[in-house]
C-alpha cells in the first residue's frame, strides 16, 4: 500500500466516525424543535410597519399561548389596538426597543381570569390616545392570578399605566411614567409584589394600592423610585401621593425613595397593621408620612423625611385611628407654606400623633410651628413620647389640655432652640400655657412630664 492510499484510507475512516454524533445531534435538535420561542416573523408580523397589526398580533399571541411558547418579538415599533391577553399569553421583547404603540381604538391590553400572563422586554406607548371605558388602564389586567410584569416602559397612558385588579404575582424592575392618572392602580390585591420599578412625572398619582372595603391585601411596595407625582385633579390629598395605600390591611412599604410629590410621598388611608419602613420621603408638597382616618395598628420606623408641611402625622382618632409604633426617624426641614390654605392645625409641624402609640428615638429639626403636636382636643390617648431628640422648632410638643383628654407620658427627651417653650399646653390650635417643661405639669393630671432635658 502506498503511502497515498494510506492517508486516504485514514481520512476517510476518520469522516466515517463524525457522521454519527452529527446525525444524532440532528436528530436531537429535531426532536427539542426550540419549543421556548415563537418568532414573530412566522406569524406574519412586521416591525416598524405603517399599517396597524392588531390582527395579525392578536392570532400570533393566541398562537403561541395555545402551544405553551414565548411569543418572542424583534426590536422595532407595531402599532397595535384592542389586544386580548390569553390565559397563557408569554409575551418577551428586547427591552428599550422593542414597542408596541396603542392605535386609540377602544384598549390597549387587556386579560380577564387568566391563570398566568407574563410581559417583559416592552415598550408600551400609549401615545396619549383616548382608553374605551371598560378599562381604566393602558395595561389592565383583571382575576389574573399570576401576573408577572417585568423590565416593561409604560409611557403615555390616558389613564393608569398598569391596572391590576384582583391580581397576584409582581411588577418588577419597571418603568411607568406621563399618566393622566396614576403610574400603577392595584386593586384587591391577592399577595401582589411591586418591586423596584420607577414611576416618575404622572398626573395624578404614583403607585395606588386599594381595595373596595377593607381587608387584608398583603402588598409588598418595596425599592422603587417614586418622583414628580402632581395633583392635577385637585382636593386636599386625594391626588398627588407617591405611594397610596388606601382600606389594603397587612401591607409593607419599605425602600422606597419618593420625592417632589405634590402631597404626600406615603400615605395610608383607612389602612391597618401597615409598615412604612426605611422609606426617603423628599420634598414633600405637604405630609410626608402619613396614617390616617380608621386604622388599628401602623410600624413608621427608620425613615428620612427632608421636606414638607408636616413630617409624620399619625391621626383621626375620632375616626378610629388608633395603635401606632413611631420608631427611629429623621425629619428636616418643613414649611408652613402648604399646597392650599391652612386648616385646623396648620403646617409647619414635625409630627402629629393622637392614640395608643409609642413615639422613641426620633430626631425634629427645623419644623417652624411645633416639633409636635400631641393630641386634637379630646383625642388623645395612651401616648408615649421618650427618648427623642427635637431641635430648631417655633416650640417643642404642643399637647392638648382639653377636658377629656387621655393620659400622656412624655419623658426623657431632649429639646433644644425651641424658642416657644419645649413643652407648652393646647386647646386645639391655640398655647395656653406656659412651658410646662419647667412649670411642670400642674394642674392638668393627665400629663406626666419627667426628666426632660431643655438646652
Amino acid at each position: 500500500m502506498s503511502r497515498r492510499s494510506l492517508l486516504n484510507g485514514l481520512a476517510g475512516a476518520g469522516a466515517a466516525s463524525l457522521l454519527i454524533p452529527q446525525a444524532a445531534a440532528a436528530e436531537l435538535f429535531s426532536q427539542v424543535g426550540l419549543r421556548g420561542g415563537h418568532d414573530a416573523d412566522l406569524a406574519g408580523l412586521l416591525p416598524d410597519a405603517v399599517d396597524d397589526q392588531s390582527r395579525m398580533f392578536q392570532y400570533a399571541i393566541d398562537d403561541a399561548a395555545a402551544n405553551g411558547r414565548v411569543l418572542r418579538l424583534p426590536p422595532g415599533s407595531f402599532v397595535i389596538s384592542n389586544i386580548i391577553l390569553p390565559d397563557g399569553a408569554r409575551i418577551a421583547g428586547v427591552p428599550g426597543a422593542t414597542r408596541l404603540i396603542y392605535g386609540g381604538r377602544g384598549h390597549a391590553f387587556l386579560s380577564e381570569g387568566a391563570r398566568r400572563v407574563e410581559l417583559s422586554g416592552l415598550v408600551l406607548d400609549g401615545a396619549n390616545q383616548r382608553l374605551g371605558s371598560h378599562v381604566s388602564a393602558l395595561l389592565h389586567l383583571r382575576g389574573v392570578a399570576d401576573a408577572i410584569i417585568e423590565e416593561v416602559t409604560v409611557s403615555g397612558a390616558d389613564g393608569h399605566g398598569i391596572t391590576l385588579e384582583a391580581c397576584g404575582g409582581r411588577i418588577s424592575q419597571c418603568e411607568i411614567f406621563g399618566a393622566r392618572l396614576a403610574g400603577v392602580y392595584a386593586i384587591e390585591s391577592r399577595g401582589l409584589s411591586i418591586s423596584r420599578n420607577v414611576v416618575r412625572d404622572c398626573a395624578n398619582g404614583g403607585i395606588l394600592v386599594h381595595r373596595w372595603s377593607a381587608g387584608e391585601d398583603a402588598t409588598l411596595v418595596e425599592g422603587n423610585r417614586v418622583m414628580r407625582i402632581a395633583a392635577r385633579a385637585g382636593g386636599t390629598g386625594q391626588n398627588g401621593n407617591g405611594i397610596n395605600i388606601f382600606r389594603a390591611n397587612n401591607v409593607m412599604v419599605t425602600g422606597n425613595h419618593v420625592s417632589d410629590c405634590a402631597f404626600s410621598a406615603i400615605r395610608a388611608n383607612s389602612a391597618s397593621n401597615v409598615q412604612i419602613v426605611s422609606n426617603q420621603a423628599i420634598r414633600s408638597g405637604e405630609t410626608a408620612i402619613y396614617a390616617e382616618f380608621s386604622f388599628e395598628g401602623v410600624v413608621i420606623a427608620s425613615n428620612l423625611i427632608d421636606g414638607g408641611t408636616v413630617g409624620i402625622s399619625v391621626a383621626n382618632f375620632n375616626e378610629g385611628g388608633r395603635l401606632a409604633s413611631v420608631t427611629g426617624n429623621i425629619i428636616r426641614n418643613l414649611s408652613t407654606l402648604g399646597p392650599y390654605p391652612a386648616e385646623y392645625a396648620g403646617f409647619g409641624i414635625g409630627m402629629a400623633i393622637e392614640a395608643d402609640a409609642a413615639v422613641s428615638g426620633n430626631v425634629i429639626e427645623g419644623a417652624p410651628k411645633w416639633g409636635v403636636l400631641m393630641g386634637w382636643g379630646p383625642f388623645l390617648r395612651a401616648v408615649n413620647f421618650t427618648g427623642n431628640t427635637v431641635r430648631d422648632c417655633g416650640a417643642g410638643v404642643a399637647v392638648s389640655v382639653v377636658e377629656g383628654a387621655g393620659a400622656a407620658l412624655i419623658s426623657g427627651n431632649m429639646f433644644d432652640a425651641t424658642p416657644g417653650g419645649a413643652i407648652v399646653g393646647c386647646r386645639w390650635n391655640e398655647v395656653v400655657t406656659g412651658d410646662l417643661a419647667s412649670d411642670g405639669a400642674g394642674r392638668f393630671p393627665h400629663l406626666t412630664l419627667e426628666r426632660n432635658a431643655v438646652a
